[in-house]
């Protein structure tokens, strides 16, 4: 069964198309990139995925089921902006997340912080930018989720972090589920991807392997993407 599918999605604010039609299908066990320019509705596809959105037409299921509070254990999502309360320590953070979700490893979790020399005492509003980035993916990725839902999760990181986080994405999912990585930054992501969606203007041109596109362009994913969103 897959773990993410969507058929005929529509998401409609007022008169603008978010989303249009939008048909596909991730099956478990893959790591796939959903890319394409700023307003393409990646962000309102990954909130739809994660119940925050209610389509305005057609279907979108997780695991066979509608999004909803038993999805809701399925799913492990990180948004594209800070959310992390500023007052909680590092410890307080994981005790937090141990008592909100079944399935989170506060000893993954306390391991991944040390690696990162995280005072356990610390504040997170004492913590960088990308610090509290890497704190919020750690959260993300120390649950045994069905599917995790990343909503730029480099993007606000310098390149010399990047690499950390990509291995903490492929070191900690559960290698039954899959992963959906929303992102700009192609070249940086691309590494670790098994398959594309490109999406534009709501609706999704282009699902296929890494491998294929290779293939059959001859091009990496990101020249490919470069190519067909050039200005």
């Amino acid at each position: 069964m897959a773990i993410f599918e969507c058929k005929s999605l529509t998401k409609r604010f007022g008169g603008k198309t978010a989303l249009d039609s939008v048909d596909l299908v991730v099956e478990p066990g893959r790591i796939v990139g959903l890319l394409g320019p700023n307003g393409s509705g990646k962000t309102t596809l990954i909130k739809l995925a994660n119940g925050l959105l209610t389509p305005t037409s057609g279907q979108i299921l997780i695991g066979g089921q509608k999004p909803g509070p038993a999805t809701k254990a399925m799913v492990s999502y990180l948004p594209d902006r800070d959310y992390l309360p500023g007052w909680m320590t590092s410890a307080q953070l994981l005790e937090f997340y141990g008592d909100f979700y079944a399935d989170f490893s506060s000893e993954n979790a306390a391991e991944m912080l040390s690696r990162l020399g995280i005072d356990s005492t610390m504040k997170i509003r004492q913590m960088s930018k990308g610090t509290r980035e890497k704190v919020q993916l750690i959260m993300v990725m120390s649950r045994s989720a069905s599917l995790y839902l990343l909503d730029e999760p480099i993007g606000g990181v310098d390149p010399a972090s990047r690499d950390f986080i990509l291995n903490t994405i492929i070191a900690n999912y559960n290698p039954g589920a899959s992963v959906v990585i929303s992102t700009h930054l192609i070249s940086d992501v691309e590494k670790v991807l098994d398959d594309v969606l490109f999406i534009n203007e709501g609706r999704i041109t282009l699902s296929k392997s890494v491998d294929e596109i290779r293939q059959d362009s001859g091009k990496s994913v990101d020249a490919l993407f470069r190519e067909v969103f050039k200005c």
